[in-house]
């Protein structure tokens, strides 16, 4: 199941006019599958050809087993060739599959509703249908948010394809799927050979351009499996936003407000901070009004050097 394919240098003119065509697999592409699909073929056909005649030969004659296995190898190995060759249409499926489903969906829907009601019913319903979702913000911002993981799929696929160098045989990474996130989208991509995280850090700022966005990011999101990258879109910033505060209804707003800055310490060790003193009685007499003086930790003042009790320096030199 191999489908023409035509290079982009070689228009076609219908009615004296000349007109481009649209490629839909690439021609890389194309041979690729195609010689894939035939060692895919060679090879099972053997291998299960091979086993299946071992296997009769235990119980008929040699000769016969050959041609059973050969009966059983080589459509085995048609099959095996049929899908290595629809390969790349059925990945360009996979790229298409949620718009193809949706489509379907409101298809399906849209021709039950208009069997089973009058015009006059079937365009209200679908006023209301599209209107009220539109008319009512979360619903619209939910909407949106799903398009845009539709959208950065396709962004994502067309910077692989332009800019990004693939392996040898041009197959694509694999873009899985997507979800929104309070700052855009989260995508997950598995790599085929010839790609790593590495080579996309240094594109990062076109990958940005290419799905309309602020910033991209990219991590691993298996630690087994390097080929299973997340991409995390940004295209707003909500931590700068201003968001309501249940503490501003709890202030009084009539409470007095203290004018006198509060003095900070600034030094480094607790010693050095210097704190008022403190005058207490002194301890043993307690008809005693002489002060004792400590500091604000209860720690005693240090010694005064100056005292009259001290000795006279001179006598010793």
């Amino acid at each position: 199941m191999g489908g023409r394919v035509m290079s982009k240098s070689s228009p076609r003119r219908f009615g004296g006019r000349s007109t481009g065509t649209v490629t839909v697999i690439e021609a890389k592409v194309h041979r690729s599958s195609a010689r894939n699909a035939r060692m895919a073929f060679i090879l099972t056909a053997v291998i299960v050809g091979l086993l299946s005649a071992v296997v009769a030969a235990s119980s008929i004659h040699p000769i016969l087993a050959v041609f059973i296995g050969a009966l059983i190898g080589v459509p085995t190995g048609g099959l095996v060739w049929l899908l290595v060759r629809i390969w790349p249409v059925i990945r360009l499926l996979w790229w298409w599959t949620p718009e193809t489903i949706l489509g379907a969906l409101l298809l399906t829907a849209w021709v039950q509703l208009a069997n089973h009601t009058p015009t006059l019913v079937t365009l209200p319903v679908v006023a209301l249908l599209v209107g009220v979702p539109a008319a009512i913000r979360p619903v619209r911002r939910q909407v949106k948010a799903w398009t845009w993981c539709l959208i950065v799929r396709h962004r994502l696929r067309v910077c692989f394809a332009q800019f990004i160098i693939a392996n040898q045989s041009g197959s694509l990474p694999l873009i899985l799927w997507a979800k929104p996130t309070p700052v855009g989208e989260r995508v997950w991509v598995y790599l085929r050979p010839g790609l790593s995280e590495k080579d996309l850090e240094g594109r990062l700022d076109k990958i940005a351009v290419t799905c309309h966005a602020s910033t991209v990011l990219i991590e691993r999101a298996s630690e087994n499996n390097a080929a299973y990258l997340r991409f995390d879109i940004k295209r707003r910033e909500v931590l700068t936003a201003h968001v309501g505060s249940p503490l501003v209804d709890v202030i009084d707003p009539a409470a007095p407000v203290s004018a006198s800055p509060l003095t900070v310490p600034t030094a480094l060790d607790l010693p050095d901070v210097e704190a008022p003193t403190i005058r207490i009685p002194a301890q043993g007499n307690p008809d005693s009004k002489k002060p004792v003086a400590t500091t604000a930790n209860g720690s005693k003042p240090a010694a005064s050097s100056a005292s009259p009790e001290a000795d006279d320096v001179s006598d010793w030199i």
